[in-house]
């Protein structure tokens, strides 16, 4: 596995090696010892499954407030996806940026997002398929958002008016949300 660093501290792209013949492809898409070595030691307990049937869907931006918080595994089986990260722990230098990333069924790649990240993503094509990791259930109580079109992160979507749940079209902006994350130094 090849862990990629991003602009994001913390935040990783993902890159399983895919063992490819006639038949297809094999691939370990988790090893907890890799990520362990690699410094993402995540006790991952519940494996998530979206679907979206329309290209253009936007999930997100979801988190949870600790101490119910999700460190996330995102992978897309079928379909292409810009999945979305954004800092939004408090006094970080990245604090409020965004990162995208192009997941699909096709470079087999999967973003690896700590805690005090928000996420979200927005299908590209059709029929499209995620399985994520997550270290925590998911906690109603702890659930928040932050609005897809806060004009303070300023995130270049590829749709202009996007497929939303009534749950995320009602989302604060980002300068308006509960949070209680606080960035870390170290070292």
């Amino acid at each position: 596995m090849n862990f990629i660093n991003t602009q994001l501290p913390d935040v990783f792209i993902v890159e399983p090696q895919s063992f490819v013949d006639h038949r297809g492809y094999f691939m370990e898409s988790y090893q907890k010892d890799k990520f362990v070595e690699a410094g993402l030691s995540s006790d991952f307990i519940q494996d998530n499954h979206s679907f979206s049937k329309e290209a253009g869907v936007i999930r997100g931006l979801h988190y949870q407030l600790n101490p119910k918080s999700q460190t996330k595994l995102i992978r897309v089986v079928t379909g292409v996806i810009l999945d979305i990260v954004v800092d939004i722990r408090k006094g970080s230098p990245t604090f409020s940026q965004w990162l995208g990333v192009i997941l699909s069924e096709y470079n087999n790649r999967q973003l690896y997002i700590p805690k005090g990240f928000a996420h979200g993503f927005c299908t590209l094509t059709t029929n499209t398929t995620i399985l994520y990791k997550v270290d925590e259930p998911f906690s109603s109580e702890d659930d928040r958002g932050i609005a897809w079109n806060d004009p303070d992160i300023g995130i270049e979507w590829p749709v202009s008016k996007p497929i939303l749940s009534t749950r995320d079209e009602k989302h604060p902006l980002l300068k308006d949300i509960e949070n209680n994350f606080y960035w870390e130094k170290i070292g």
